[in-house]
């Protein structure tokens, strides 16, 4: 499998939980720090793609941030380009943890969807 990038949080325990998993099972990832460096706007898409084109799948709609700027609500309406600039902007509002790589898209930890994706036979 090519290299995956594992966005996380280093306070969130979610992301501490994925993170355990996928050593467990032996693989490696490229880990990036959620909020000093954000997923960009083609990682962004990618995943969007992933979760079937659905915007709030990519957003942490329980985080502080993202209920402050009232994403939640102004998400049916928002572009879907400007909402994508405010998540490559500020990684706080990304659900995480998220993985990408070559045919894989994961947001938020999920164990058996990540081993479906991840453990093929």
């Amino acid at each position: 499998m090519s290299a995956l990038t594992f966005y996380a949080h280093p306070k969130c325990s979610t992301c501490q939980k994925a993170r355990d998993w996928l050593q467990r099972h032996g693989l490696a990832v490229i880990e990036k720090d959620i909020r000093t460096t954000p997923p960009s706007l083609a990682e962004l898409r990618v995943m969007l793609q992933g979760q079937g084109g659905e915007l709030r799948r990519l957003g942490n709609s329980s985080g502080i941030e993202y209920r402050a700027l009232g994403l939640s609500a102004k998400l049916a309406t928002m572009p879907e380009a400007d909402f994508l600039r405010q998540l490559a902007g500020n990684g706080m509002l990304v659900k995480r943890p998220f993985l990408l790589g070559a045919g894989v898209a994961l947001v938020g930890f999920r164990e058996p969807a990540w081993a479906a994706a991840l453990l093929k036979p």
